[in-house]
């Protein structure tokens, strides 16, 4: 993990907390801009939003702050806002503070978290046009531009809920991004990874990867020219699929305009084969990057990691960290393959 810059203060009772585990080094947000109080766990109560309300159709009425990108179109109507959180995971706007107690290591929980929302409450990323979904990735990229050389930013986090049980608590269709001051142990173990496999073999294993399995076919959904979707060799849920670029590039903010377009393309298939597939189930997709923390990652890949929600953990995944999933990737990508030729 690397700190740009952490103070040793008391903590202010408004401010989210980053604490560390003392054994595996994990860390988990306290989000007390989220708080519930402890009978409302019991209760069932949501406390961000009410469903019936859509506070993106109209945001300036529904007290949205005022977005920091807007994109309009000829008839001066916007097609997609990115606004600050209302209730953000993490204090923005101030340095890192530690808050440490006793032997365990904690900080106050300073980043930023937005919120990036298309235009049409009922149209989900598998149903946009190529271009909408271009104009997506490229709002990623400019925010993700705009944040990463802040103080205390080391890590960028964009992913996308789709459905109540993968956590969308608004129906409108949005992205999230999460800029923190730490690298989380997933992206830890994955840069760890692929530098550890090009030490062994002096190839890239991402490259590996990408060439192996546009040979092989039996577990590619679509590929065009910049990028290659997939479901994974070990899977870790059913229909799980990677996007993973062509060209080598540890950064995701560093795509090119024709990229963007190709990675729109794929994406939209990609979300549109599970669409069909499996009825519109929930799902989880983010970008997994190299981090902004000033070090260079020559052996790492930028990706999109796509997760249905088609089982719930349970005892053995909960306790192992080993998943269960009940379909082959090979059946599952070339299931998914047919969807796109119908």
């Amino acid at each position: 993990m690397s700190q740009k810059e952490v103070k040793k203060s008391k903590s202010a009772p408004y401010e989210s907390e980053l604490r560390q585990d003392i054994v595996t080094g994990d860390w988990v947000v306290i989000a007390t801009g989220r708080a519930k109080r402890p009978q409302e766990f019991a209760e069932g109560k949501r406390v961000i939003t009410d469903d019936a309300v859509d506070p993106f159709e109209n945001p300036e009425e529904s007290g949205q702050e005022k977005d920091v990108l807007i994109y309009n179109r000829e008839d001066g109507e916007w097609s997609l806002r990115v606004f600050p959180n209302k209730y953000p995971a993490f204090s923005r706007g101030r340095a890192a503070r530690e808050l440490s107690e006793g032997p365990y290591f904690a900080m106050t929980g300073v980043g930023y978290h937005e919120i990036v929302v298309t235009r049409d409450p009922k149209l989900s990323l598998a149903l946009l046009d190529v271009w909408q979904g271009a104009e997506v990735f490229d709002a990623y990229q400019d925010r993700y531009l705009s944040l990463m050389n802040k103080k205390s930013v080391n890590y960028i986090q964009i992913f996308h809920n789709h459905g109540k049980e993968a956590g969308a608590s608004i129906a409108h269709p949005h992205s999230q991004l999460m800029a923190v001051p730490v690298v989380s142990p997933y992206i830890a173990l994955e840069l760890k990874g692929a530098e550890e496999y090009f030490l062994s073999h002096k190839r890239k294993v991402y490259s590996v990867m990408t060439e192996y399995e546009s040979q092989a076919k039996k577990r590619v959904i679509f590929e065009n020219e910049h990028f290659i979707a997939f479901c994974p060799f070990a899977s870790r849920v059913a229909f799980e699929i990677w996007v993973v670029g062509k060209r080598e590039n540890p950064y995701f903010e560093r795509i090119t305009d024709d990229e963007k377009f190709s990675l729109a393309e794929i994406t939209q298939k990609a979300l549109y084969a599970i669409y069909r597939g499996l009825g519109d189930p929930p799902y989880n997709f983010y970008i997994h990057t190299s981090p902004c923390d000033g070090k260079d990652y020559p052996h790492y890949q930028w990706h999109i990691e796509i997760l249905p929600h088609t089982a719930t953990w349970a005892g053995f995944e909960l306790s192992t960290g080993i998943e269960i999933s009940t379909i082959q990737p090979e059946v599952a990508g070339e299931y998914l393959r047919e969807q796109l030729s119908k």
